[in-house]
């Protein structure tokens, strides 16, 4: 009997130590896979497309428009090695991705680093954290994101997966635009006349228009689905000036993330994307086998010009059914339907379950109000473009930032002097009534490249203030290395009395990017624990232009962990031509 219980006692003994090993083994199995590291290659150059009758050459990435997925597990690392095999200097910007300690790869031109030269590589690294969902990448060298852009998808990581029924399959659709022109072209030549820039002359999904536009019917994008299954749509706003609504014909949304981060399901009939944005759809495939049009429109609530047509793709059932005599179109709200886009964005949470959780700041360290605004300078003898002979400007806090031709980076790690000053500041120079008749209060701003430099760890809230200076219009305000917390929105002129009553401190929805409503205000908040800089910019592609950007420092904390990682061993040079 003793022999019997010391055999079990040693049987046991060696299954619990097996067991163990197996535990060792998950374990070690598990962070080989989380510690998963990728490699691409993206080669820039001119190639030629076809769009709308017509026949040009543009630089795209891999000869692709869009250019190539990046697709990864949450908490890989990314090594894009990048060819510039095109005309002019160039730089890559990873939207989203908050590239913990390393601004080094963030890539916004003369401010994270100097363009890639041309017929030069440089090797940038990606690095993944926390993002789960769609970002994207695109150049950040004036114009070329235009045609220089594609998506990144973030899967759930391994052992993990969606806080949803995962779908049948999935599809990404980016939402672009084609100019006939040359867009650096366009763009070179508003910003030497001062008047605004050439729209476009047509939207797209996923490179195609669609069938509205000339030349463009045979070659609309199709997307097929099997009648009674769910996919999910990764939807990307690439497009340079306009925010987009976005609907399928007789089909409903779920909307089920942004900006890389999960939301509360919202069922709707349509969406409101900014340019920068992105959003996770479900749609279920549950009507009667056809073609159905998925189409996106502007929203545009201003007076600028802009391009007011419409792309389309098709939903596309598989089987056999007889093809309709007329496409089901879906019905979006109007160009101008100011209500219907804030109050889709109003919709918006985070999931806030224990896998997502939400952990918004509430004791605050530092307010910032922020004016945001499209200006003028004035020009003498009433010899540009703009309104009254001036030039068309922007600005936050009444100073339109000017790029240095040495990136701030570079001079803040390596206490460069005269290149950028510390003094943006944390209100504008002074009030008045933003949202109402605002005469010519700051229609005329200062110039200069200030930044806003922060401690490590400051708990950061950030008052985006729209104003009626100049052509007013909802704002996509983007700070990179960040994700942030849209606590408060609303119309007019912010009270910081009753106002901040109205914040979401429980699920705000976390982004990277917000639409400032037209003459209103909102409110973000973040924790300021990635040491870098960073830049913070209007999405719009001329008000950056023309200025609207400012410049995030991020101070390092007490140890190395907390601090900036040194700079690789080779970064794009800098050069004043």
């Amino acid at each position: 009997m003793f022999m019997s219980s010391q055999l079990a006692l040693k049987n046991m003994g060696l299954i619990l130590r097996f067991l163990g090993s197996l535990l060792v083994l998950d374990s070690i199995l598990h962070c080989m896979v989380q510690a998963k590291v990728q490699y691409y290659d993206f080669v820039l150059k001119e190639t030629n497309f076809t769009r709308l009758c017509s026949t040009k050459s543009m630089l795209t990435v891999n000869d692709s428009f869009p250019g190539p997925t990046i697709r990864v597990n949450k908490g890989d690392t990314v090594y894009v090695n990048v060819h510039n095999k095109g005309k002019y200097g160039v730089t890559i910007h990873w939207h989203g991705v908050k590239q913990p300690r390393n601004p080094w790869s963030d890539g916004p031109e003369n401010v994270t680093q100097c363009p890639i030269p041309p017929n030069t590589s440089f090797t940038q690294e990606i690095i993944f954290s926390d993002e789960e969902g769609t970002l994207w990448w695109h150049a950040h060298s004036d114009w070329s994101r235009a045609t220089v852009h594609g998506a990144i998808v973030i899967l759930p990581a391994p052992w993990t997966t969606y806080p949803f029924p995962k779908p049948y399959g999935e599809q990404t659709l980016v939402l672009g635009e084609w100019f006939k022109g040359d867009v650096m072209a366009i763009i070179d030549e508003a910003l030497a006349t001062g008047g605004d820039p050439n729209t476009s002359d047509a939207f797209t999904i996923n490179g195609q228009p669609g069938d509205l536009y000339d030349c463009s019917n045979g070659s609309t994008y199709r997307l097929l689905v099997n009648y009674g299954k769910t996919y999910l749509l990764r939807i990307i706003n690439a497009v340079m000036n306009e925010e987009q609504f976005f609907g399928i014909a007789n089909h409903k949304l779920t909307v089920v993330g942004m900006d890389g981060a999960y939301t509360k399901p919202i069922v709707t009939n349509y969406i409101m994307i900014t340019p920068g944005q992105t959003m996770d759809v479900l749609v279920t495939a549950n009507q009667s086998p056809s073609l159905y049009y998925i189409v996106s429109t502007p929203f545009a609530d201003t007076t600028a010009p802009f391009d007011n047509t419409t792309t389309t793709a098709i939903l596309q059932y598989q089987g056999k059914y007889t093809a309709p005599s007329s496409i089901p179109f879906p019905t979006l709200p109007s160009y101008n339907d100011k209500a219907a886009a804030d109050n889709y964005t109003k919709l918006l949470r985070s999931l806030a379950n224990k896998s997502h959780p939400v952990k918004v700041p509430v004791n605050i360290t530092q307010r910032i109000f922020m004016t945001v605004s499209v200006n003028q300078l004035y020009c003498p003898n009433a010899s540009c473009s703009g309104p009254d002979g001036n030039r068309l400007a922007a600005s936050l806090n009444n100073i339109s930032f000017q790029t240095p031709t040495i990136d701030v980076l570079q001079a803040y790690y390596g206490h460069l002097s005269k290149v950028f000053s510390n003094d943006f500041p944390k209100q504008p120079p002074y009030f008045f009534n933003f949202t109402g008749d605002v005469g010519n209060n700051t229609l005329y701003p200062s110039l200069g490249t200030k930044v806003l430099t922060v401690n490590y760890n400051d708990a950061v809230e950030i008052v985006y203030q729209g104003t009626n200076v100049g052509a007013a219009e909802n704002h996509p305000m983007h700070l990179h290395g960040y994700s942030f917390y849209v606590v408060g929105l609303g119309s007019g002129n912010f009270n910081n009395i009753t106002d901040p009553k109205s914040y979401n401190l429980v699920d705000p929805p976390l982004v990277n990017t917000i639409g400032v409503p037209k003459n209103g205000w909102a409110t973000i908040r973040f924790i300021a624990n990635n040491p870098g800089v960073w830049f913070m910019h209007c999405h719009l592609e001329r008000h950056a232009s023309w200025g609207m950007d400012t410049v995030l420092v991020v101070k390092n904390g007490s140890t190395r962990e907390t601090s900036i990682r040194p700079p690789p061993k080779y970064m794009p040079p800098c050069s004043k031509t």
